[in-house]
């Protein structure tokens, strides 16, 4: 027996070495799977860190993240909460800063930003319509619009330079007139705000001109049944805050005050989608469906329709045999 036990022991001595060399071999064979399954992990903790810090080129990162995890739910999280969720985690830098001042337009979350008044305003030597819309006194938005690169904009969004010209901003005018039957004075002061505020803001004109024609028929007094008020249907409840700095929410429906923020809304917009019809489809409240139900159609046309005023038509000419015709 005592031979026995000394057989079994002897065999168990062996088979550890055994064991253990094999556990080295697998160890030593599975580490490179190891190494790139590590070196995966850090990638890809860095691709969704940088997702996240600058989005996919549209300066929308925390909406780009929400869009790729879960699509609708965080997408509505993002848009309630705006960057409240980042700035929690960190100190208010001067970037956090310029962001959350962006975002309280989408949001509704303005909080007055100091050393902002009258006489920051641009100095606009756009020629008016009515030139008497420049002497007002309101208080300029170009503090925050200015803060949207350019390079983030939309080409078509961008001023088109053809409202520059008393000419084109009375073809327009007086299109409107007709189509609405508006009083002459009237539509001269929008025409006229609308191309002031287009430059404070650096977007195209004859594009507000266009959201403004489908939105209100250019009448400021109209109200939705969502909420909506002004040239731009722009949703007082929501941004009552940044009506605040334009004297409350009874001027909301003042166009030099309902025109701006209108205005910047978009252009915000149009840089966090990327493009223009992806703006548009966001500002009529349709960020979230299958489609905007014609409207950017529609603004896109009427656009067109102004542009076609603006632009000067070749005169047509007689031929005779494909030879012109000498009158």
């Amino acid at each position: 027996m005592i031979k026995s036990f000394s057989t079994t022991l002897s065999d168990m001595q062996l088979v550890q070495p055994a064991t253990a060399g094999a556990k080295a071999l697998l160890a030593h064979a599975l580490s490179p799977v190891y190494r790139v399954l590590n070196g995966l992990l850090i990638m890809t903790v860095f691709m969704i860190v940088g997702l996240w810090l600058s989005g996919n080129g549209t300066q929308a990162g925390a909406f780009d993240l929400a869009r790729i995890l879960v699509p609708d739910e965080a997408r509505v999280m993002v848009w309630q909460n705006g960057f409240g969720m980042l700035d929690q985690y960190q100190e208010e830098t001067p970037r956090a800063l310029a962001d959350k001042e962006i975002a309280t337009v989408i949001y509704g979350k303005a909080s007055a930003t100091p050393g902002v008044g009258l006489m920051s305003a641009k100095q606009q030597t756009v020629a008016l319509l009515m030139p008497s819309v420049a002497k007002a006194q309101v208080r300029p938005i170009s503090h925050l619009s200015d803060r949207i690169p350019t390079s983030k904009i939309d080409p078509q969004a961008l001023d088109s330079k053809l409202m520059v010209s008393i000419q084109n901003q009375r073809a327009v005018a007086d299109f409107f007139e007709k189509k609405y039957k508006l009083d002459r004075a009237k539509i001269e002061e929008y025409v006229s705000n609308t191309v002031l505020i287009a430059k404070e803001v650096n977007i195209d004109p004859v594009l507000l001109l266009a959201v403004i024609s489908v939105e209100s028929n250019f009448n400021p007094l109209i109200k939705s049944h969502a909420g909506a008020e002004g040239l731009m249907q722009v949703m007082t409840s929501i941004h009552k805050d940044k009506y605040a700095l334009y004297g409350g929410e009874t001027d909301a429906v003042k166009p030099e005050v309902n025109i701006r923020v209108g205005a910047y809304i978009l252009k915000y917009l149009i840089a966090t989608t990327g493009s223009l019809r992806s703006g548009l489809k966001y500002y009529v409240g349709a960020a979230n469906a299958e489609n905007d139900g014609g409207y950017a159609d529609k603004v896109m046309a009427e656009r067109n329709r102004l542009i076609s005023l603006c632009q000067p038509t070749a005169p047509s000419k007689l031929t005779l045999n494909g030879k012109a015709l000498r009158s």
